[in-house]
C-alpha cells in the first residue's frame, strides 16, 4: 500500500470511530459498534464517490440513466419477468390478497417491484452492506445521509434483523429483496409473518409487505391505475409533459390524446388529474400520469423505473406491449446532455440539477430552447440541438 493510500485508510478508520457517539444516541451498544467496525476498510471502486486527486473509478452510474428507453425497457425480459410473475401471483395468492386488503396496493405492483429489483429473489446483491454505508459517509457525495443509514445498518444487525453476511447491497446501498435502505426499512418495514422480526432478505410477505407499506405511506390510491398510455396529438407541444401541469384527464382527451388500444375511461377515471410523460419527447409511447405514477417514483427517481414496474405489472394481466414501439433514439453521453443542461441554466430556462440526465424538466427546457431559437420542438437532446447550442460547432 503507497503511503498515501496508507493515510486515506488512517483516515478512514478515524471518520469510523468518530461516528460512535451517535450510534450509542441511536441506541447501538458499544460491543456492536466494536464488532461490526474491527478491520472495516473503505470500497474506492464504489461508483460516484468524491476522490480528490484520483480519476474517476468504479462501475457505472445506474442504468436507467445512461439508457434509451428501449435498452431499458427490454421485451424479452419484461415478456420473461411478467410470465414469472403470474405463477408467483398464484403461488402467493393468499399473502398478496392480505397485503392488497392491508394496505391498497395490487399484487402486481407490488411483484413488479420484486421483480426489478432482484429479479424476484434471483440476483445475488454484490457488496458488503456495512462497508459500502461506510464509505459513501466518508466519500460519498451525501455524506450526512449515509452517516445515518450506516448506524440503521448496525441497529438492523444488533436486532437480530440481519446477519452482517446477509447484509448485502447495491452500490447505492439499497437491501433485501425488495431494495431499501437501512432507514426505510426503519420507516417502512412490516412483520407480516409474524415472527418478531421485519426480515426482507429471506421472509418473502416480510419484503412485499414492506414494499405495500412504503408505497401506501408516500401516498398511494387504492383503485388508481399508476399510468395511461395515449397516442398523443401530432400538435402536441411536448414542453407540457413536466409533473406541475396536471390537469383532469377529461381535458387531456379533448385536447386530442386517445387512449391506446380503444380503451374506454370511466367518468371516475376521467374526472383523476393526470400529467403528461413523454420519455423520448415526441418519439416512442406517451402517458397519462396520475398520482400514483409518482408514489412509484418515491420509491425510486428513475421515470424508466417506474415505466418498467407499471408495465411489468400490467402485463401479468394482459400480455400487450407498449402499443407505440420505443423509437431507436440515440442517447447522448451524460457530459453532453450536462452541457445542454448549462446553457438551458444560463439562459433561464432550466433550474435543476446539473446531472447529465434526460429527465421530464430537461426535456421540457430543451422544447422551450427549440421553440425559441426556431428549431423542430421534440424535446429530446439531440446532436443537433447539441450544435446548435455550440453556435452551429
Amino acid at each position: 500500500m503507497s503511503q498515501a493510500a496508507a493515510a486515506a485508510d488512517t483516515g478512514f478508520t478515524t471518520f469510523i470511530a468518530s461516528l460512535w457517539p451517535e450510534a450509542q444516541q441511536a441506541g447501538v451498544s458499544r460491543a456492536t459498534f466494536d464488532a461490526q467496525t474491527r478491520g472495516l476498510e473503505p470500497d474506492y471502486k464504489l461508483p460516484d464517490l468524491l476522490l480528490p486527486g484520483r480519476p474517476a473509478t468504479g462501475a457505472p452510474a445506474q442504468a436507467e440513466f445512461v439508457q434509451v428507453p428501449a435498452d431499458y425497457l427490454k421485451e424479452a425480459s419484461i415478456a420473461r419477468l411478467a410470465a414469472e410473475g403470474q405463477r408467483l401471483m398464484q403461488q402467493h395468492a393468499a399473502t398478496l390478497k392480505a397485503i392488497e386488503q392491508r394496505f391498497g396496493v395490487p399484487g402486481t405492483i407490488i411483484l413488479a417491484i420484486w421483480g426489478r429489483e432482484t429479479d424476484y429473489g434471483r440476483y445475488t446483491l454484490p457488496y458488503d452492506g456495512l462497508r459500502v454505508l461506510a464509505t459513501q459517509a466518508y466519500v460519498g457525495r451525501r455524506k450526512d445521509q449515509y452517516r445515518s443509514e450506516f448506524i440503521e445498518a448496525l441497529k438492523l444487525i444488533q436486532n437480530g434483523d440481519v446477519t452482517r453476511k446477509q447484509l448485502r447491497v447495491s452500490w447505492g446501498g439499497a437491501t433485501g429483496l425488495t431494495q431499501f435502505l437501512p432507514s426505510e426499512l426503519h420507516k417502512h418495514g412490516v412483520d407480516f409473518d409474524g415472527d418478531g422480526h421485519v426480515n426482507i432478505w429471506t421472509s418473502i410477505p416480510d419484503a412485499l409487505a414492506s414494499a405495500a407499506q412504503q408505497l401506501k405511506n408516500k401516498g398511494w390510491e387504492p383503485g388508481v391505475r399508476w399510468a395511461y398510455e395515449v397516442r398523443a396529438p401530432r400538435t402536441v407541444d411536448c414542453t407540457q409533459g413536466v409533473p406541475e401541469v396536471t390537469k383532469p384527464i377529461s381535458d387531456w382527451l379533448r385536447e386530442g390524446f386517445v387512449p391506446v388500444r380503444g380503451l374506454r375511461l370511466s367518468a371516475a377515471e376521467q374526472a383523476q388529474s393526470a400529467s403528461l410523460l413523454q420519455p423520448e419527447g415526441i418519439y416512442g409511447p406517451a402517458f397519462l400520469t396520475t398520482k400514483n405514477y409518482f408514489v412509484i417514483k418515491e420509491y425510486n427517481f428513475s421515470d424508466l423505473y417506474v415505466l418498467f414496474v407499471g408495465h411489468l405489472s400490467d402485463r401479468m394481466t394482459d400480455p400487450q406491449p407498449f402499443a407505440t414501439p420505443w423509437s431507436a433514439s440515440k442517447q447522448l453521453r451524460s457530459t453532453d446532455v450536462e452541457a445542454m443542461q448549462k446553457t438551458l441554466t444560463r439562459l433561464g430556462l432550466y433550474s435543476s440539477k446539473l446531472d447529465g440526465k434526460a429527465g421530464m424538466q430537461t426535456r421540457a427546457a430543451l422544447g422551450t430552447y427549440q421553440k425559441k431559437a426556431g428549431l423542430k420542438v421534440d424535446c429530446w437532446p439531440s446532436q443537433d440541438v447539441l450544435r446548435a447550442m455550440n453556435g452551429g460547432r
